[in-house]
């Protein structure tokens, strides 16, 4: 995994995960920001399954469990479109709410793939 792309996807994701439950909390309903937050967390998930593709044959091997990044990883790809469905049929503050902890999620998920990729013992 490269380390700029994982903490820029923590960040962003994190960013979009605490104004979107900051704002299903405030009574929001979804909107372009929230939304296309989102799009934007998977849009940079897409490029993490490219460079995980990729890595090992470029000497980046991982030293934990490649069973459990791919899962974590595809969770994750797949958590986005999800939600932004749930946000487009339910325009209800609590899908604001749950795009939000959509993006926390994958927050702490990119974290867990990282030690994996980088730091367990295999």
């Amino acid at each position: 995994m490269i380390v700029g792309l994982t903490w820029t996807l923590v960040a962003v994701a994190g960013l979009v995960g605490l104004i979107g439950v900051v704002a299903g909390l405030l009574k929001v309903a979804p909107n372009d920001l929230v939304l296309g937050g989102t799009a934007l967390v998977e849009l940079g998930l897409i490029v993490q399954v490219v460079v995980a593709i990729i890595a090992p044959f470029a000497g980046n091997e991982p030293t934990g469990d490649l069973l459990e990044f791919w899962i974590y990883l595809v969770t994750a790809v797949l958590m986005p479109p999800f939600a932004v469905i749930w946000g487009l049929v339910d325009r209800g503050r609590w899908a604001t709410v749950i795009l939000g902890v959509v993006g926390i999620s994958i927050a702490i998920m990119v974290y867990r793939m990282h030690v994996i990729w980088t730091v367990q013992g295999a």
